[in-house]
């Protein structure tokens, strides 16, 4: 019966799954090209494998069956002769460049990848399955392993990079005075909307980890005297002073009793007429195919968080004061959730 049924499934379908099964082979080559800078490598014209295994401390051969894999990806582009160049696709793992997700291919790469393995414990347990796998909470391995902390704190900036001006084009900073970025980390959106409303001042708080590469950041930005970068901890207090508040992606970071902490913090910080904005994957309802449903399974992987609704976002809102004004989407699949006081916090 099972063998009948099965004939009736359409090849489209099984190669369908087949690519869902050997997804992993796709990051996981990406992943490598950025580690070993393949495309910084390549950044002043084509190379062969010999070339790039000389400069990358790689073994040619393998190296070689590495790029003609990233050539079949659209990463990179066969110049002739055994010669490798990049695409556009590719230069995105150019070190530095505009547009980089470098860091990015990294972090998820090497410790995401690996807790990713533990997926299974995570539907098991409701656990975090990056605990299972390195015997420790994930914002906790950053401050014990510095080197992969400043890493994700790179690749957090270039997504920042990237949101920046999807955010920019959808929502109205001119109306305020000071914008407190709660979590902000180096400091790259903070420095966005800055640049972009000069009139504006703003606060960037995060770690003491964070906060170091966030003065360096707007430092060279020459934004320096325009923003202050606060060092702390959002489950103790946040900056008071502001008539905005950003969260960019950090309530997903959260378990509910954790968010609602964060967001008790932020609404004793505000006065009334401030308001809050919340940048996040919200899960639509219904079916059909949606980021945020896998971004979810990520943070419970990754931190124990998770991605919400609408609605869940209401619900947190309103226990920690707050009202949920509107949501507005934006083309980079993040959406704004505007928020404002709407009655004293609960106490800590």
């Amino acid at each position: 019966m099972t063998e009948t049924k099965n004939q009736h499934v359409s090849p489209g379908a099984l190669l369908a799954l087949s690519q869902m099964l050997t997804g992993y082979w796709t990051s996981q080559a990406v992943y490598v090209a950025a580690k070993l800078g393949i495309a910084d490598g390549l950044a002043n014209g084509a190379k062969n494998s010999r070339e790039l295994a000389s400069l990358t401390g790689a073994h040619a051969p393998t190296l070689h069956r590495l790029l003609r894999a990233l050539e079949s990806l659209g990463v990179l582009a066969d110049a002739g002769e055994g010669r490798f160049t990049l695409t556009p696709l590719g230069s995105c793992l150019r070190s530095g460049a505009a547009g980089s997700l470098r860091s990015l291919a990294i972090t998820l790469g090497e410790e995401h990848y690996v807790a990713w393995g533990e997926l299974l414990d995570s539907v098991r347990t409701g656990r975090a399955a990056f605990d299972r796998a390195y015997g420790t909470g994930f914002f906790a391995y950053l401050t014990k392993h510095p080197a992969s902390g400043e890493t994700f704190h790179a690749a957090m900036a270039e997504l920042a990079a990237l949101h920046a001006p999807a955010l920019l084009a959808v929502y109205d900073f001119s109306a305020f005075t000071r914008v407190v970025d709660v979590g902000g980390g180096s400091g790259a959106l903070l420095a966005a909307i800055l640049g972009a409303h000069p009139a504006l001042r703003g606060v960037v708080f995060d770690s003491p980890e964070a906060i170091e590469i966030a003065r360096e950041r707007l430092a060279v930005a020459g934004l320096a005297d325009h923003a202050e970068a606060v060092a702390g901890d959002f489950f103790e207090s946040v900056p008071g002073g502001g008539d905005l508040y950003i969260l960019r992606q950090i309530i997903h970071d959260w378990d509910d009793a954790r968010a609602m902490r964060i967001l008790t913090h932020c609404r004793h910080a505000m006065a009334a007429p401030a308001k809050l904005l919340i940048f996040e994957h919200v899960v639509p309802p219904g079916g059909g195919t949606s980021f945020a449903k896998l971004l979810d399974l990520n943070m419970i992987v990754i931190s124990g968080g998770r991605e919400r609704t609408e609605e869940e976002f209401r619900a947190l809102l309103d226990a920690a004061g707050f009202r949920l004004a509107r949501l507005i989407p934006t083309p980079a699949m993040l959406s704004v959730l505007e928020a404002a006081p709407a009655r004293k916090g609960p106490s800590i």
